[in-house]
């Protein structure tokens, strides 16, 4: 099992992410306010401001507070050698 940091040392694995969303959209504070109603909510953000939304395969929802791009890029690391 491959885990990626998301933020503050906690890690989230990478086979059971679905999407990697940003917050600021109506229908995605929805989603995370469903999954708060229902406990399905891992904040990860140690306190400071939600930047990513991790949407996992078992319905739980992870905030994180860094950036999509971060994460994205820490999922996928590019080889040394790949083109751009």
């Amino acid at each position: 099992m491959q885990l990626v940091n998301i933020g503050y040392g906690n890690m989230a694995a990478i086979g059971r992410v679905v999407a990697v969303v940003s917050p600021e959209a109506a229908p995605v504070r929805r989603m995370i306010q469903d999954a708060r109603d229902q406990g399905r909510v891992i904040d990860a953000t140690c306190g400071h401001k939600t930047k990513a939304v991790l949407v996992m395969d078992s319905e739980h929802i992870i905030l994180s507070p860094l950036m999509p791009e971060t994460i994205a890029g820490r999922m996928n690391p590019r080889k040394e050698g790949d083109p751009t």
